[in-house]
Parts: C-alpha cells; structure tokens; sequence
C-alpha cells in the first residue's frame, strides 16, 4: 500500500507530539517533531545570550544558522527520535519553560523558518511521514494527502502542559503556563510568516475533552480512511 504524508498543526500544547509519535508508530511512519527543531535554535540562542528579557539580536541570530546542527537520533528503547544540538543530547533543555517562553520569538525570524523548512522538506521527500508543527499543512507539505488542525481551550492546555512540567520536576505556576500558552497563541498567529492557521482541507481537531486513547483512535481511522481512498483510486 502506498504510503502518504500526514501533516498535523494547531496550537502550543495540544498533544501534537505525543498523538503524532503514536500515529507514527501504528503505521510505521517516521515521526518528525518541527517543534523540537525550533526549539533547539532557541536554545542555541540563549545558551549564547542572543535572546532574553532585554535581548532580542535577530541580526546575529541569523548569522549563526550555519553553526547550528540539527539531528534527530532514533533511540530504541524509546521507540522516537531524540533531537540533537551541535551533537548534543537537548530533549530535556528544549521542552523546559525558559525556551517555551522565547520558540515564538525565534520561529518568527524568516531566515530560521526558510532553513528548518527546508530540512523538513527534505525529511519528508520519500513519504511515509508523520510531521507536526504550525505551518505544516499549509507551508511545508501544502500536498500532504491527511492535514490535521488540533485546537483545544487554552485552560486545558495550560493545564496539561502544567502538570507535565511538574512531572518533569520543573518549578512553575499555572499561571505562568497559562500566560505562556495565551502568549504563544498570539504570537504564532499573528506573525508575519507562515501565521498559524488551519491549512485547506485539514480536519479540524478540538480534543478539549478527549482521552489520548480516543484521539489516538479517531486520528488513526481517518489515516486509513485516507489509505483506503487511495488504494481505491489505482
């Protein structure tokens, strides 16, 4: 059967990740988690002071692009890949708060979003994929035979990605969470490139009040709904 292209977008703290990383591995798929991506430059960027509080040199964070690496290592026990900074185990820094409260900022800079689409282009070439982010749907894989848009009130958003910085042993508020995802909504739609929005003929997906199980389960229908339809139309 022939393999296609799933494309998951919506907003911070959705579960985006944790539903693609299931999908994937149901069907076999490469997982590829843009997110972490992003992060990861913007981890580069405050380990080396080019963005913070009072700092903000998109200047000189764009001249450092190409020194920055970026690697996905698939780890077995684990069964997903982890990212890689510069050769750098980072999966715990880029998921902390610090760099929650700065990936908005970063991803907004032209250069970085022409450089990671690019890879993430590139990454997707032989289908078979399961990629989630803000613009995949509509800018990276605009032909992606399954687009899904995940949406869910902010409060339950802020609450889920509380709870799982506290599992992480991160000291926070779910006021600050809660400020963070109301920011980052903000500015990942309004920005001036590859705004978040629903890309044409996705699937709008709100799991406010969903079970993982039961997304897991709808999301999995629709891909072989989708697989069907095509093996149909050969």
């Amino acid at each position: 059967m022939g393999k296609i292209t799933i494309a998951i977008d919506g907003y911070s703290s959705t579960g985006k990740s944790t539903i693609a990383k299931q999908l994937a591995k149901a069907l076999g798929y490469v997982y590829i988690d843009t997110g972490a991506m992003y992060r990861a430059v913007t981890l580069y960027a405050l380990q080396n002071g080019l963005i913070g509080e009072q700092i903000d040199d998109n200047p000189a964070i764009v001249e450092s692009l190409s020194k920055i690496d970026l690697e996905f290592r698939y780890n077995d026990t684990l069964e997903y890949s982890e990212m890689y900074l510069n050769g750098i185990h980072v999966e715990k820094e880029i998921r902390s708060l610090e760099v929650s409260r700065y990936v908005s900022r970063i991803a907004e800079i032209k250069e970085v979003r022409e450089m990671l689409v690019g890879m993430q282009q590139k990454m997707g070439q032989g289908r078979g994929i399961v990629m989630d982010g803000r613009d995949i749907g509509t800018v990276v894989f605009p032909n992606a035979e399954l687009k899904v848009f995940m949406t869910a009130s902010p409060e339950k958003r802020a609450y889920r990605r509380y709870k799982e910085l506290l599992d992480k042993g991160e000291k926070v508020t779910y006021e600050q969470v809660l400020k963070n995802v109301q920011s980052r909504d903000r500015i990942d739609s309004s920005r001036e490139f590859s705004p978040l929005r629903k890309a044409e003929g996705a699937i709008t997906f709100d799991n406010s009040d969903m079970g993982l199980q039961e997304q897991f389960e709808r999301l999995y229908n629709y891909a072989k709904r989708v697989l069907e339809s095509k093996k149909g139309a050969h």
